[in-house]
């Protein structure tokens, strides 16, 4: 071998080294700027799944998308609170960037898990209450969220808009769940400002929302759902039996309307998602959970479906129509 050729053999050495090591270093820098996140959701139904999606699509907007920098990994416990448990746990040990936990059931098994992971509740009613967070204003520790909180007023008012004569009011729930026993207590300590007793019947299952629905026919005037994962998730039963018994029902979430209620006050719960996924993002960049105040939803939609109104013998008057965001045709 010549010199000549040593030196050029020597120089290729180099540069194919430095190549290496300069590729080495991109492929750092993208690692390091991959993140991951798990999400995990109580039971599937369209509020819930709307939350989810306005999640994702937050985090698109802020840079984080799936199958570029971001690794989704999306669990559903089937409305079983251990399986909410076992999902937790899952989670944990994998170790995401962070934790979106949709409903008041799976954010207390996350919760329950982990010290260190951030964790976002989202959908859920009383996350004091459920002891998520210890303030809404200073979560504090890893934990933070968006809560959905229900603005019973105004649920009850738009009964009274829409049926003046109620004054027994229906109300299906999950007694084992939190988040539906927190609402129940607001819908009783509610009612009596609008001149209505409240009747409950117990759904532990959402196999059993139908028999619970049943129970309230003869005892009362209107059927209110609040935004119970359990009922909600199995909600035609109810309105079937409002349809069959000319029985109104009213919902505590919008995307209910859609399913057969009869109308709705309350959050579109993408927006709700969408909210939560503005703190993931802020977490993903280095904010910590416990400096993120943990915040409600103040814009309210009212939905309405005159057309299942009519088969529960309603009649919504045109002016609560006028006052409507969506008219379900």
């Amino acid at each position: 071998m010549t010199m000549i050729t040593r030196r050029r053999t020597t120089r290729i050495a180099a540069s194919l080294a430095g190549l290496a090591i300069a590729g080495l270093a991109a492929g750092a820098s993208l690692a390091a700027e991959e993140k991951s996140v798990a999400i995990t959701q109580i039971v599937e139904h369209p509020a819930l799944d709307a939350t989810r999606q306005g999640v994702q699509d937050a985090l698109k907007a802020a840079g984080w998308e799936v199958g570029k920098n971001l690794t989704w990994d999306y669990q559903n416990a089937q409305g079983n609170v251990a399986t909410a448990a076992q999902i937790a746990r899952k989670f944990v040990g994998e170790q995401p960037d962070a934790i979106v936990a949709i409903a008041t059931p799976s954010a207390q098994a996350v919760a329950a898990a982990t010290r260190d992971i951030p964790v976002v509740f989202s959908a859920v009613t009383d996350p004091v209450g459920a002891k998520l967070v210890s303030s809404m204003e200073k979560p504090g520790g890893n934990v933070t969220g968006v809560s959905d909180l229900s603005p019973m007023d105004e649920h009850l008012k738009l009964i009274t808009r829409i049926t003046p004569n109620v004054k027994r009011l229906g109300v299906i729930y999950n007694p084992g769940e939190a988040n539906a026993v927190a609402l129940v207590d607001l819908v009783e300590k509610t009612a009596g400002q609008f001149g209505m007793t409240v009747e409950k019947a117990a759904s532990p299952k959402s196999s059993d929302v139908l028999t619970a629905a049943r129970s309230l026919v003869g005892k009362v005037d209107a059927i209110y759902v609040p935004t119970d994962n359990t009922v909600v998730s199995a909600i035609e039963s109810v309105v079937k039996v409002g349809q069959d018994a000319d029985i109104p029902v009213y919902a505590g979430d919008t995307n209910s309307v859609g399913r057969g209620a009869i109308a709705a006050v309350g959050f579109n719960y993408y927006d709700v998602g969408v909210q939560t996924g503005e703190m993931v993002a802020k977490i993903l960049a280095g904010a910590k959970p416990g400096d993120i105040p943990a915040s409600t939803v103040s814009k309210l939609e009212l939905y309405l479906n005159p057309g299942s109104a009519k088969e529960m013998g309603v009649t919504i008057p045109e002016a609560v129509i006028a006052d409507a965001k969506e008219v379900v045709k």
